[in-house]
């Protein structure tokens, strides 16, 4: 069974939480150790990437150091194909689909198509839209936000990455942001799509969690959470508790 296949699968039976490391935010010996306390909390699988990284050796590091650490799958989230990586278990495949810059939308997929082909990491097919207010990611792919209130235009997204094969669908609203994506959205986006829905960007505390896994997130994202609790492990156990009731 594939990754996507595995992770699919779980999602018929329970929502998920995945936890995203930023190999720009911390020495890779600190990311291994977030990863072996998320993968204790109960975290489904590591995403590793970010807007500003430097090089593919940096994201090496990372992702070694990781494995080194936990048994969950290691899927790239990059924002480029230089920042791939052989050490991977996978990567998000994932189309940019509101940038303005075609080097987001597939121009970056071309060149990064190889080096997967080569490596032998699995390719997940997803299409990935950020909405307001976009923080970094918005403005490093340089996109054309989705208004938060704008919910036929992201129902229109979601459905073209069903439509166009993608096996994931993915609602961000950018590392930091002081407003997650909004319920309606998350809500009407997953009453029109039959692929998983993931929601991050915002999410920062309890009531918001449940929020989103109430309105029908499958899988909630979790980052800035990661670089600034000091107790980590009681506060991915809270989050993904919450997600699972």
């Amino acid at each position: 069974m594939t990754i996507s296949e595995d992770i699919t699968k779980m999602v018929g039976k329970k929502k998920l939480h995945f936890s995203l490391l930023d190999p720009d935010k911390q020495k890779p010996e600190d990311a291994g150790l977030i990863a072996k306390i998320a993968e204790d909390a109960g975290s489904s699988a590591i995403m590793v990437g970010g807007s500003t990284l430097l090089s593919q050796q940096q994201v090496d590091e990372t992702v070694k150091a990781i494995k080194e650490n936990t048994s969950l799958p290691v899927i790239l989230f990059p924002s480029g194909a230089k920042f791939l990586s052989k050490y991977a278990d996978a990567v998000f495949f994932m189309s940019l689909m509101n940038s303005r810059n075609l080097n987001y939308i597939v121009r970056e997929h071309v060149k990064g198509a190889p080096f997967i082909k080569q490596s032998g990491i699995e390719p997940i097919p997803m299409g990935y839209v950020i909405v307001e207010p976009g923080m970094t990611a918005g403005k490093v792919g340089e996109v054309d936000l989705v208004k938060k209130d704008d919910i036929e235009t992201a129902v229109g997204y979601a459905l073209a990455s069903q439509y166009l094969g993608m096996d994931f669908f993915y609602l961000e609203a950018g590392s930091g942001a002081h407003t997650p994506v909004s319920n309606r959205m998350v809500e009407a986006v997953k009453k029109n799509i039959n692929i998983p829905l993931l929601v991050g960007g915002g999410i920062r505390n309890i009531k918001t969690v449940k929020e989103k896994a109430n309105a029908g997130a499958d899988i909630i994202v979790t980052g800035t959470t990661l670089e600034k609790e000091k107790n980590l492990k009681q506060a991915l156990c809270d989050i993904i508790n919450a997600i699972e009731e």
